[in-house]
């Protein structure tokens, strides 16, 4: 595939023009597409036009631009995230019918945490994760609980990848107590993390390979009553859970909370 004079390929300029959209910028000129994407002004108009073409972005009446039903209709065809997502519903329904708050499903992505389901009720607390959206791994209780039951070789390149991350990102001795401390749980538990006015609860889903593939977790108020009854609850679905994509019962169930070393 050939190639920009800066270096980077056509699918590469392609992902960084529909990375160039998220929740806070759903739509956008070609200007501001072009500094988001970080290409020339003409790169980016030739791009767009083509994509718009293709139904990969669409054009509003006042020429902006914003992500086309066509990558929906393609992702929805093929895609891991929607059979977890199509197993978890029923359990996830379970919980966030207890909680009434909000109960999310997240995989690992790049170093952060992906949301690709969250249940909410109405008056629930704040909640900075957002389907599609992303945050940090290490502030996030379903990114830890996910690091914490990753292979050691995982979490080895994720400390050395952010060795020289300035303060308050974590040390990696503190982080490593944390991921043990989370695997004796079987559970994340962060309090004040995210916002100060609430809680982040996650616990691993393991798919039949071994690692946790994905995190269930909720989001409470900070010193709900109702915490340390959610865990069991949470547990016993992400068990189900495991099972529907795969995962032996007697191999699931040991886990939660069996303080077992993870494998290299």
């Amino acid at each position: 595939m050939a190639n920009s004079p800066s270096g980077d390929s056509m699918a590469e300029r392609i992902v960084r023009v529909i990375s160039a959209f998220d929740a806070e910028n759903p739509s956008m000129p070609v200007a501001t597409l072009a500094r988001r994407a970080g290409l020339p002004l003409s790169t980016a108009h030739r791009l767009a036009a083509e994509l718009v073409s293709l139904k990969v972005l669409q054009k509003s009446g006042t020429g902006e631009l914003r992500l086309g039903l066509r990558l929906w209709e393609l992702a929805s065809r093929s895609s891991s995230a929607l059979d977890l997502r199509r197993v978890a519903m029923p359990f996830m329904e379970d919980i966030q019918a207890v909680i009434r708050q909000h109960t999310q499903l997240s995989v690992l992505q790049d170093d952060e945490v992906l949301f690709i389901e969250r249940l909410s009720s109405r008056g629930s607390v704040a909640n900075f994760a957002k389907v599609a959206g992303r945050l940090p791994l290490h502030i996030s209780s379903s990114g830890m609980v996910m690091m914490a039951h990753a292979p050691r070789h995982v979490q080895e390149g994720f400390l050395a990848r952010h060795r020289d991350d300035p303060a308050p990102f974590p040390a990696a001795d503190e982080l490593r107590r944390q991921w043990a401390g989370i695997r004796r749980e079987g559970c994340a538990t962060l309090p004040g993390v995210v916002d100060p006015e609430t809680t982040g609860i996650a616990v691993p889903i393991f798919g039949p390979q071994g690692p946790a593939v994905a995190a269930l977790g909720v989001v409470v108020p900070l010193g709900s009553e109702n915490t340390a009854a959610t865990v069991p609850a949470l547990m016993t679905a992400a068990r189900g859970i495991s099972r529907g994509l795969g995962t032996d019962s007697a191999e699931a169930g040991p886990r939660y909370g069996s303080g077992a070393a993870v494998g290299d």
